[in-house]
């Protein structure tokens, strides 16, 4: 494929396209900038609340008693197989490397939570950062009002603090959209779209842009005048929410949270439903230069908080599996579309994986010992898996990987040393992760 430089693209730009068509220089420029060295990384989290069974994903056991009822389909990667329920994914299999051996020490979902999403256990005077936060920090715009982390739909109840900035503050907490923490919903086809927005963003129609600036105007000196005597962090923190949201107001990262202006084809491809219209918002945001999307699947459904499927697993694992596969494919292949696959890495993991054995209720329990977490897109070399289990799923054989490693993992793709330091509130430094990555899968 032809490139054009940037100094090529202002020559034609300036000389008024001169005979350029949209399909001749434009597929060349977006390979420019996909591939350029300076171009932002970006990252997104596909959590999966609950804990997924990853022998019914991307693990499978056919033929052994723990199977399960599922059947394992071929991908686009000769010798890589998943479960029949993830076929968009199947497709894209080459971007993907599947890591099969993973094995932590958490079972609990407070505690798995929290090891997953900051890399340490939750204890000690030490409030740790999310990964989010922390990636973010090192990513985006480090002015104090950017928005450089968002997360769509989480459900907190498990363990709020693993959802936070920790000791980075509040200029690197989320802005979250539709958290589902008391609210029960239910995955699979909808009527109409999940309804996903940032509340109270867009001016009230009551009142005129005059009233609003002048009310803007004296919040602006009233809060600077209690700022000045009050350093604390309790006032800074509320200061930084209001600021971030004015700010936000008129900035073009509002746009993205508008996905009515997609067509109906693009927002069904997605799903209908929180996770798919959540991959929506994600690529729309990163589009927009956001730095760190997190997008949960945790519905409630068949008296299961979404993965954590103790009963009744296959039913609830075929659909979620149905909502994780439009969602995740759709949004790898408009992100490849837009040339920004290459500069976004994706992961995709929950607090633990589920017992190889099936029990009593058809479901299946919490089980640290030997799982699997899923990385793609930018900076992963992808069509493979990594690390084995055994033949029933119980313990892991080769390639043994714990939740520090795999932070470590991302970082690496991202271009992340994972032992850049901060400073803790106890003046201790922090590595944003203490684990090796796993050099087998970054390209």
């Amino acid at each position: 494929m032809t490139r054009l430089s940037r100094r090529q693209l202002l020559q034609v730009a300036g000389a008024g396209l001169c005979g350029y068509t949209a399909s001749g220089w434009l597929p060349a420029f977006a390979d420019e900038v996909a591939t350029s060295l300076n171009r932002k990384r970006h990252c997104i989290l596909l959590w999966m609340s609950g804990g997924p069974s990853q022998t019914d994903t991307f693990d499978m056991k056919p033929g052994h008693a723990n199977g399960g009822e599922f059947k394992q389909i071929d991908t686009n990667v000769p010798g890589l197989r998943i479960s029949e329920h993830l076929p968009k994914l199947a497709e894209q299999a080459d971007k993907l490397a599947i890591v099969r051996g993973l094995s932590t020490k958490e079972g609990d979902h407070g505690r798995g939570t929290y090891l997953m999403r900051t890399g340490r256990q939750p204890r000690g005077p030490v409030r740790f950062p999310a990964i989010g936060s922390s990636l973010s920090k090192e990513l985006g715009d480090s002015s104090d009002l950017a928005l450089n982390f968002v997360s769509v739909s989480p459900y907190r109840a498990f363990n709020q603090a693993a959802y936070g900035p920790g000791f980075l503050g509040p200029k690197y907490a989320p802005l979250t959209v539709g958290a589902t923490d008391n609210l029960p919903t239910t995955p699979g086809d909808m009527p109409q779209y999940a309804d996903l927005r940032v509340d109270d963003l867009a001016r009230p129609t009551n009142i005129s842009q005059q009233q609003f600036d002048k009310r803007l105007k004296l919040w602006r000196m009233l809060q600077d005048g209690f700022l000045a005597d009050h350093r604390s962090s309790s006032p800074i923190a509320h200061d930084t929410v209001y600021r971030r949201a004015l700010k936000l107001m008129d900035s073009n990262i509002s746009q993205a949270f508008e996905l009515e202006d997609e067509s109906d084809a693009v927002r069904d491809a997605y799903g209908r439903g929180r996770f798919g219209q959540g991959c929506l918002m994600a690529r729309r945001l990163i589009e927009r230069g956001v730095a760190f999307v997190e997008v949960s699947l945790g519905a409630f459904d068949g008296g299961n908080i979404g993965w954590d499927t103790h009963q009744n697993n296959f039913p609830a694992v075929r659909q979620l599996s149905n909502d994780l596969d439009s969602g995740w494919a759709t949004l790898m292949k408009e992100l490849d579309e837009r040339g920004l696959l290459e500069s976004t890495t994706i992961l995709w993991m929950g607090e633990f994986g589920r017992t190889p054995a099936i029990n009593d209720n058809a479901g299946r329990d919490h089980f640290p010992g030997a799982w699997s977490c899923v990385f793609g897109g930018g900076g992963i070399k992808g069509g493979q898996a990594y690390g084995k289990t055994s033949e029933d799923g119980t313990e892991v054989v080769e390639g043994k990987a714990d939740e520090t490693d795999v932070l470590a993992t991302l970082c690496s793709a991202l271009g992340v040393a994972p032992d850049h330091e901060n400073i803790s509130e106890q003046g201790r430094p922090i590595k944003i992760a203490e684990g090796e990555a796993i050099n087998e899968i970054l390209s």
